[in-house]
């Protein structure tokens, strides 16, 4: 029986929850500054040129999946021999004026189809025709072979660093014989039925370490009006309904901004907190914002579902390798710098919580009778809406990806703008994921259309709260490393009582009594705008 790449549960899951309404590809809008001698349509030809030099250095771009009989279990990746370049990479011009507003647009359009599961899960398009001067490229691939790390090495394997690329050993030749005449039922059933009980044993295996693990989360107690309750832990704080929070529809919306990298990073040091602390505080500062034109202010906090990779250094495989935590975005505090020390306080409970459970996470688990069984539940979550229902766990998924801090080249053509397009789902209408690239924080939104066709407006309060933040931290002094401290956070009442509570669910950390000082006018003037 022939070694058979089957998908792990995590890989699997996103081909099981995917339907017409909620595609399960992620992707990324490239702008290229044109290369030289740039004529309109040639560089397409180039494009596909080197799409095929190179597409042999990563795994993805030439293998499809074969389903296993009566969906069993999760798929096997089987390679293609037969890629049809012309499909997969396409040519588009946009009508004039051809602005960037117009380009976030036919992105959004693009980013609703599916996928063909019949093909390798990928898609590459060229679109000219920008009032600047640029072209655009636009890809997507399926999350089922990869995460967001996984999508950066990709991206190294078609891009280079000079505007010539370095020459690729070619690809050894291989049989050209049909997979799918090689593989017949009683086969894949075979490797279904193997890799099953493989991973039991592991699960087996595996038992002793995350009863360890589960033992280790406390359940910490508060005490209100005398009475004892049992919470959740710190790090795990329950969501507020907002209307980000629905069923979505198959359409999306998108909008593209860029931050200063070396700022952010200036305004992390300065603080004292973390640089994806501030990157979260200025996302919580523009949903505040955001979620106040439509009157929706909540009196807890808006919880973001933050992705954590589980990947160990240097492992770039084509595949999913990612937990998630809650942090809480503190949109009840109104300064903006305590809303940051706040989100600094979550952030790091949940690691705390992430780094007593993540050595034993299980990264597979056995996927027999997984697919019917996820299938089912997810068609009937969507039809039902039961989004519309339910208290949320998280408001909103935000993830920053690091990425090459030096320019990229791809056919010729120099690489400036770099941004990310993702997933929003049922119960999470809006995904925000940063992507840094050569000095500056690509800021990619992408939304539910029917749930938010206005998510420019976000992108431009990302923008406008992240000039407010860094004017406010500029008239911090300096951060001593004694003066920031990891606090746990405070337990949040595991039901409501009508004794007066305190508008922050996590305690800031101590900063010195200078920076208090140094801020209170800022913050007086911040308010008062």
């Amino acid at each position: 029986m022939k070694d058979l790449k089957h998908l792990s549960v995590i890989d699997g899951a996103f081909l099981h929850l995917e339907s017409p309404e909620m595609p399960m590809h992620v992707g990324s809008l490239h702008l290229f500054e044109p290369p030289a001698g740039y004529q309109p349509g040639e560089w397409y030809e180039s494009v596909k040129a080197q799409v095929a030099s190179r597409m042999h250095l990563a795994s993805v771009f030439e293998r499809k999946l074969e389903l296993m009989p009566f969906d069993l279990a999760n798929p096997v990746w089987v390679d293609d021999d037969n890629v049809d370049l012309d499909y997969h990479v396409r040519h588009v011009i946009l009508p004039r004026p051809g602005t960037m507003e117009q380009l976030e647009k036919y992105v959004a359009r693009l980013h609703s189809s599916l996928l063909d599961r019949s093909r390798p899960l990928w898609e590459i398009y060229v679109i000219e025709g920008l009032n600047t001067g640029q072209v655009a490229v636009y890809n997507k691939m399926h999350h089922a072979a990869i995460d967001g790390q996984a999508g950066v090495a990709i991206a190294k394997a078609l891009l280079s660093p000079s505007a010539v690329p370095a020459p690729i050993k070619a690809p050894r030749s291989r049989s050209r014989v049909h997979h799918q005449a090689q593989l017949g039922v009683a086969e894949l059933a075979g490797a279904a039925l193997s890799n099953a009980v493989t991973q039991y044993i592991k699960l087996f295996k595996s038992l002793p370490t995350m009863g360890r693990a589960l033992r280790s989360v406390v359940y910490p107690v508060s005490e209100v009006d005398g009475k004892r309750h049992l919470t959740m832990p710190a790090g795990l704080q329950l969501a507020p309904r907002t209307p980000l929070n629905v069923a979505v529809t198959n359409q999306r919306s998108f909008a593209a901004r860029s931050l200063p990298l070396a700022e952010i990073k200036a305004m992390a040091k300065r603080s004292g907190a973390s640089l994806n602390d501030v990157v979260m505080a200025i996302c919580a500062g523009a949903l505040k914002r955001y979620l106040a034109d439509y009157d929706c202010v909540p009196d807890k906090p808006l919880v973001a579902g933050v992705p954590v990779s589980l990947r160990e250094a240097g492992n770039t495989d084509p595949n999913n390798q990612v937990s998630m935590m809650m942090v809480s975005l503190a949109t009840d505090v109104e300064d903006p710098i305590e809303r940051l020390m706040a989100i600094n306080a979550s952030a790091n409970a949940g690691k705390s919580l992430q780094g007593k459970v993540k050595s034993a996470m299980p990264t597979d688990f056995p996927s027999l009778g997984v697919p019917w069984l996820m299938s089912g539940l997810v068609s009937l979550y969507g039809r039902s809406r039961l989004a519309n229902r339910l208290p949320p766990i998280v408001n909103v998924a935000i993830s920053n990806v690091p990425g090459p801090q030096f320019p990229l080249y791809f056919a010729g053509a120099k690489l400036a703008g770099f941004f990310p397009v993702s997933i929003p789902g049922h119960g999470i209408a809006l995904n925000m994921t940063v992507q840094s690239y050569n000095g500056r924080l690509e800021v990619g939104l992408t939304a539910c259309r029917r749930a938010m066709p206005d998510v420019a407006d976000l992108a431009d309060y990302v923008v406008e709260e992240h000039a407010k933040l860094r004017g406010l931290i500029a008239a911090l002094p300096m951060a001593e490393p004694e003066a920031v401290v990891a606090v746990a956070a405070v337990a949040i009442p595991a039901k409501k009582t009508k004794a007066p509570a305190r508008r922050r669910t996590v305690a800031a950390p101590v900063m010195p009594a200078a920076a208090k000082r140094a801020r209170k006018p800022a913050a007086r003037t911040a308010r008062a705008a």
